[in-house]
């Protein structure tokens, strides 16, 4: 689909999100929303005694919603920041290469609670999800890098707008209503990245809000609240106000809307922690895996994209002895250290104990960084380090994707297990967990979602 030239940004996407149907949808689209459907669920099970979800359900509502893996029912609101907030709060949800975002932790809770709401069936939430993550995933192209460099994050602006559109989808809206949602949602996207100071938890709030906030936006025009049809490109429009930097490429988002589905090639992580650090993870394990040992290492000098630099390696010495185990998450040196020890990087690896593991300290210290200027940062994750030796020698790994995304991708197995796994450490049954497999199969046929209920408690 191309932009008429009499046509807004909003105008051109909206015009797509209208004629969206499920009949249209390929199958891989299709299987690609019941794996997010499975990811995020089971994420939102393992995150759901966390003591920051017990500060978001407390911050609730009653309602007949649902917060996956709690009992009861919440508002609507409630119920996709709770989801969202536990998808995406242990950093082990899916990824966009191209962006990075994290699609499934905004989108699914949007549509979820959305549908609860309004008794929509299953080829109505379908819908919403596949468009919504497209759109997501889209967005994030326009200006790469430039939403980081701005003090922002990506998933949180984005996902604002992506929710917006994905719910208006749903909710079968008109042009222009679908329009103002948009434009609605732009003045509520919102998202600093300044939990990387002491490694605090508002980031694992950003897909949550972005959920609620989206799914509001779209009711409200649905109302008849007005928003601006220049939302995107206007002189006071979104990347003018989240991307100064650099001027917007739209025909990343809009080339193609409609015929190629970018959402298809979406990353599983294998690995609960920041995205970029995945790649130099499989790098220390292959390190571990030759036989060296942490006190044969003098340093481990990696190879990096200049646009991870200010997340995931600065200040160094905060990246060396991370404060807390959220904090560890977005350290390349910690991420490596516990990997190269424990072969893993899951849920169990990021705790006060482990933070506080003295050869994980040791290790972590001598790993420093360079800056590649080949690297191909945003639109590949790689990884590769150069191990100097006591006795002289040198050791280099490298790791040319990351695992799970395109190049690598998890089958709908993988993703299934991870699930499963995730479940049971949020304390289900392996019973309950074959529930939400069941709920997984067959929500987007059904004629509506009351299954959600089955996933309570």
């Amino acid at each position: 689909m191309s932009q008429a030239s009499t046509h807004t940004i909003a105008e051109t996407i909206a015009d797509w999100l209208v004629a969206s149907e499920t009949q249209t949808l390929p199958p891989a689209v299709v299987e690609t929303c019941r794996k997010l459907f499975l990811d995020v669920t089971g994420l939102c099970v393992a995150a759901r005694h966390e003591d920051y979800i017990a500060a978001t359900v407390g911050a609730g509502g009653p309602g007949g919603c649902t917060a996956i893996g709690h009992a009861g029912g919440f508002d609507p609101f409630s119920a996709a920041l709770i989801n969202g907030t536990a998808a995406h709060g242990e950093d082990f949800d899916d990824t966009f290469e191209g962006g990075p975002v994290h699609s499934g932790a905004v989108i699914i809770p949007a549509i979820l609670a959305l549908c609860e709401k309004e008794n929509l069936g299953g080829a109505r939430a379908l819908v919403g999800v596949a468009t919504g993550v497209e759109l997501l995933c889209r967005l994030s192209l326009v200006t790469p890098k430039a939403i980081h460099k701005a003090g922002f994050h990506p998933t949180a602006v984005f996902g604002t707008m992506a929710a917006a559109g994905a719910c208006a989808a749903s909710l079968g809206l008109t042009r222009a209503q679908t329009v103002s949602a948009m434009g609605i949602a732009g003045s509520m996207a919102s998202g600093i990245i300044e939990y990387l100071a002491e490694g605090t938890w508002t980031k694992r709030m950003h897909a949550g809000w972005s959920a609620q906030s989206g799914m509001r936006a779209a009711l409200m025009a649905r109302g008849g609240f007005l928003g601006p049809r220049t939302v995107f490109e206007g002189t006071h429009g979104f990347y003018k106000a989240f991307a100064p930097s650099v001027a917007p490429a739209f025909q990343h988002l809009l080339d193609g809307l409609g015929e190629t589905w970018l959402m298809q090639d979406i990353a599983y992580k294998p690995y609960a922690c920041g995205t970029m650090t995945q790649p130099f993870i499989d790098c220390a394990i292959k390190l571990a895996e030759s036989g060296v040992a942490a006190d044969d290492i003098v340093e481990i000098l990696c190879k990096v994209g200049e646009g991870t630099v200010h997340r995931l390696w600065e200040p160094l010495a905060v990246k060396h002895a991370p404060k807390t185990p959220f904090g560890a998450k977005f350290s390349t040196p910690f991420c490596m250290a516990i990997g190269f020890f424990d072969r893993k990087a899951g849920l169990a690896q990021f705790t006060d104990s482990a933070i506080a593991n003295r050869s994980v300290q040791e290790l972590a210290a001598k790993i420093r960084y360079e800056i590649d200027p080949n690297d191909e940062y945003p639109a590949n994750f790689t990884g590769h380090l150069r191990a100097t030796l006591r006795n002289g020698e040198a050791l280099e790994f490298h790791q040319p994707h990351m695992r799970g995304g395109a190049h690598a991708p998890l089958s709908t197995a993988d993703i299934e297990t991870k699930c499963v796994d995730n479940c049971l450490h949020g304390g289900w049954s392996s019973e309950q967990a074959e529930e939400l497999r069941g709920v997984a199969a067959g929500i987007f046929g059904a004629a509506d979602v009351s299954a959600l209920k089955n996933l309570r408690g």
